[in-house]
């Protein structure tokens, strides 16, 4: 399989020096952004458009938005715990499984990019008002270890980006 169609804005590289607070800010705006970006890649498809995999053996555009709402969620309350507890460990899920479900492969989008738009709005006005210091908090991935929260800023920006894309290439 070509990676451009796995990873059209390639893949994530994750950097665990603090960030400077100018990047951080850059990241929380994309993230703040993402969206409407996401929206607007949905706009332009139809009804089997949001039903065609963006690759073969890939998961549908509908899947994909379902999907990035799921794991944005998830990522929003990451942060709240690690910003509330001493490095919890974090339950991860299984995100194809999750993407089986009738609702993902089913439900309308508009249910999951209100949800996302809220996620993103909540979890933004968080990230605004945290002081820096804040992001150096963690929690434990079972099978990635510790994570800090500008680790977890950089790869969700990555991964709405990443997401938007594969959408973009139902267009295509």
């Amino acid at each position: 399989m070509a990676e451009h169609l796995q990873y059209p804005v390639g893949k994530f590289t994750r950097v665990d020096e603090p960030l400077p607070g100018s990047q951080r800010q850059v990241l929380i705006e994309a993230i703040a952004a993402a969206p409407a970006e996401m929206r607007g890649a949905v706009a332009k498809l139809t009804d089997s458009g949001l039903d065609t995999p963006y690759r073969p053996n890939g998961w549908t555009a509908r899947q994909v938005v379902h999907h990035v709402a799921d794991s944005h969620l998830n990522a929003y309350t990451r942060f709240r715990l690690a910003l509330t507890e001493n490095e919890p460990t974090i339950k991860p899920y299984d995100e194809a499984a999750w993407a089986e479900l009738s609702d993902a492969k089913t439900a309308p989008v508009e249910v999951s990019l209100v949800l996302l738009e809220k996620i993103h709005e909540r979890w933004t006005f968080l990230m605004r008002a945290l002081a820096p210091e804040s992001f150096a908090r963690t929690f434990k991935h079972p099978d990635l270890g510790a994570m800090s929260l500008d680790v977890q800023l950089q790869l969700y920006e990555w991964h709405g980006r990443h997401h938007i894309a594969h959408i973009s290439l139902c267009q295509q």
